[in-house]
């Protein structure tokens, strides 16, 4: 396959369908098996720029892909990214309509919020630290708009990283205050626990993954802004959610946020 021969515009299209319509799509990857990563954000550009020409607002951005064991399962030795929005909010202790969504997972995650600018190259975890107004409890519901879940690393970037949506906690703690290291997390589904974690397993820590953003944004000509939220990547594996479901995330030093499934 050539290069010029992938029309990114028409493969965000389908994505950005697939999105509104709930109906799953096969992978990107069976048709186009040389697609690159350039192009996958090529792709996402295209499925977020469709997303904001229809009301929504660019509000943050999310980290996928943080963990050994997934960059294994996916074949890279890197994390993605993709984009958050307004409509991609949920409010803690509210429920998430499982019509809008194809095959949601949830995963527990520390979310950044931001009070400077960071620009890359040669953001540090100090220079993350000192640009983050709090750090909150969330759960980020991903979902995958490529049929069964049977991507490779270009199928979720195309995918915005397979974002769903997102609920962050109401208490925002300053992370000077803690060790984001070992910082202890427990996911709860209907009131039994279905996975630990710590901050650890993030790439080593989650500011360790917020400067990875903002340095390989920073070679894309692109940063992270003030008040924008960064979502640092799962401290433990994904959990299928089916409607009924009640899910409590509890992260030792910073809160905990609830979320239920219709």
């Amino acid at each position: 396959m050539n290069y010029s021969s992938v029309d990114t515009q028409h493969l965000g299209d389908k994505l950005f369908n697939a999105l509104v319509e709930a109906q799953a799509i096969a992978p990107l990857t069976e048709s186009y098996p040389d697609l690159t990563l350039e192009q996958a954000y090529q792709i996402q550009q295209h499925l977020i720029g469709r997303r904001v020409s229809s009301g929504e607002r660019i509000i943050g951005k999310k980290i996928g892909v943080t963990s050994q064991a997934v960059m294994d399962m996916l074949g890279v030795r890197q994390p993605d990214f993709g984009q958050l929005t307004d409509a991609m909010v949920v409010e803690q202790g509210s429920s998430v309509a499982m019509a809008g969504l194809i095959q949601p997972k949830a995963e527990g995650e520390i979310a950044f919020v931001l009070k400077h600018d960071l620009s890359g190259p040669g953001i540090t975890v100090a220079d993350v630290l000192r640009a983050t107004e709090g750090v909150m409890a969330c759960f980020e519901i991903v979902d995958s708009r490529i049929r069964d879940w049977k991507i490779k690393i270009q199928d979720t970037v195309a995918d915005n990283a397979s974002c769903g949506v997102f609920v962050l906690s109401d208490r925002l703690v300053s992370p000077r205050e803690l060790d984001l290291y070992t910082t202890g997390m427990v996911l709860e589904k209907n009131g039994r626990i279905v996975g630990t974690g710590a901050g650890a397993a993030t790439m080593g820590s989650p500011a360790i993954a917020v400067a990875w953003l903002a340095n390989t944004l920073g070679r894309l000509g692109m940063s992270l802004k003030a008040g924008e939220v960064i979502l640092s990547g799962a401290l433990s594996a994904m959990v299928p959610v089916v409607a009924g479901d009640n899910l409590r995330v509890s992260i030792a030093g910073i809160g905990s946020c609830s979320i239920r499934f219709d």
